[in-house]
């Protein structure tokens, strides 16, 4: 298994080959590989963050609910990728502040909170990961918050279509809520968007489908939301 966890996260994870071979050997001992079904909570606000995940595959969905109970989607964790918030956590010792849920079947290597504190604190090749993590999290979430408190609904709607689609095979299979919930907005505002939208031919909506039908008219849109 030790083996097979070090091929593993040799693969995945960039810090592995920095790392001297007695903290390679301490961190075999200490970490276990871990499946998880689709839609499994691994936080839930104000859970105790007991280890931090390290994906090897699938996806992670980390989000926000307002007292309203709309979300937002904070980031997403794919293969290679490690939750900052949840490592803020468990260094601190405070409170998960958000909700994280298994988007797909994921696959992961976790590594007890009382591990992590220990090597952050001793081991340089620890300190440059976690604010590797931090710095590119960071840009993530001051874009969100620049995007909500700035740029129009219709133009965010726009950018999230160009950059969730392939343009040779333009179709998304996607709700109005689930787009809702990513961008942190209503279902109601989002469906009514995208319906003007397809008044105006740039995009056809079936059940659960999104077409575009014109991609320059909406990369256009989505430029006017630019900063």
């Amino acid at each position: 298994m030790n083996k097979s966890i070090a091929k593993t996260i040799s693969v995945s994870f960039d810090f592995w080959e920095k790392l001297d071979n007695p903290s390679q050997i301490n961190f075999l001992n200490q970490c276990q590989q871990v499946s998880l079904s689709a839609g499994k909570f691994i936080c839930l606000e104000g859970d105790v963050c007991n280890h931090l995940p390290l994906v090897i595959s699938g996806s992670v969905r980390v989000y926000k609910i307002g007292a309203s109970g709309r979300e937002i989607t904070l980031y997403h964790l794919e293969k290679g990728d490690s939750c900052i918030m949840t490592a803020s956590c468990i260094i601190s010792q405070k409170e998960f502040p958000a909700f994280a849920v298994t988007e797909t079947e994921v696959e992961a290597i976790i590594i007890p909170a009382n591990s992590l504190r220990k090597w952050v604190m001793h081991n340089p090749t620890w300190q440059e990961y976690i604010f590797g993590l931090l710095s590119q999290r960071l840009a993530d979430v001051i874009e969100i918050i620049e995007e909500v408190a700035f740029r129009r609904m219709d133009c965010r709607i726009a950018s999230y279509l160009i950059k969730n689609c392939d343009r040779t095979i333009p179709t998304m299979q996607i709700t109005h809520e689930a787009i809702a919930q990513e961008l942190g907005s209503s279902r109601e505002v989002v469906s009514r968007i995208l319906k003007t939208f397809e008044k105006q031919g740039l995009l056809s909506l079936s059940r659960g489908m999104i077409q575009l039908k014109n991609w320059n008219e909406l990369e256009k849109i989505a430029q006017l939301g630019n900063f």
